[in-house]
C-alpha cells in the first residue's frame, strides 16, 4: 500500500465569517472521523489573508467566542455552541497555510505531509493490515462452515435415497 493522507484545503478569505470557518470545520472533523486517515488541514490564500486569525480561533476558545459574538446571524448561537464541541478536534489536527500563488509555506505542508505520512506506517497501516487479516480469516471460516453444511446436506439426501 502506498501512504495515503487526506489534505483538507480551506478557503482563508471566506473563513473570516465564524459561521463559514465553522462549516469548514464540521464538515473537516467528519472526513477525518470517517476516513481514518492522517488528515491535514490547509488553508490557502494566505497572500491574501493570513490564516494567524483561524489558528487564534482553533488555540484560543474565546478569541473564538468574541468573533462569534459580533456575528447577529441566526446561526451565532449554534456556531457558538460547536466551537466547543470541535477543541478537542482541534488539539489533534495537523494545520499549515499555504500560498499556491506565492509559495509561502510549502516547506511547513510538506513537514505535515511527511509527518503524517509517518503516522500512516506507523498507525494505519498496521490497523488495516489486522482489519485485513482478520476478515480474511472470518472468510475462510465461513466458506468451511458453509462446505460443511453442504455436504451434510448432500451426505442426509443419500442417507434419504
Amino acid at each position: 500500500l502506498f501512504p495515503t493522507v487526506i489534505v483538507y484545503v480551506i478557503d482563508t478569505p471566506r473563513c473570516k465569517s465564524p459561521a463559514t470557518f465553522m462549516s469548514n470545520m464540521l464538515y473537516a472533523c467528519s472526513i477525518m472521523y470517517k476516513t481514518k486517515l492522517p488528515f491535514i488541514l490547509v488553508f490557502n490564500k494566505i497572500d491574501v489573508e493570513d490564516h494567524g486569525f483561524v489558528i487564534d480561533w482553533m488555540t484560543d476558545f474565546e478569541t473564538f467566542q468574541e468573533a462569534v459574538s459580533q456575528d447577529e446571524s441566526y446561526m451565532g448561537s449554534m456556531v457558538q455552541s460547536m466551537g466547543l464541541v470541535l477543541e478537542e478536534f482541534y488539539n489533534n489536527l495537523r494545520v499549515a497555510g499555504v500560498s499556491a500563488f506565492t509559495g509561502e509555506g510549502m516547506s511547513e505542508f510538506f513537514e505535515a505531509v511527511s509527518a503524517a505520512t509517518k503516522e500512516y506506517e506507523t498507525e494505519y497501516k498496521p490497523s488495516f493490515e489486522a482489519s485485513v487479516k482478520a476478515r480474511d480469516e472470518q472468510e475462510s471460516k465461513d466458506k468451511e462452515t458453509n462446505l460443511s453444511r453442504v455436504l451434510e446436506d448432500l451426505s442426509i439426501e443419500r442417507d434419504n435415497e
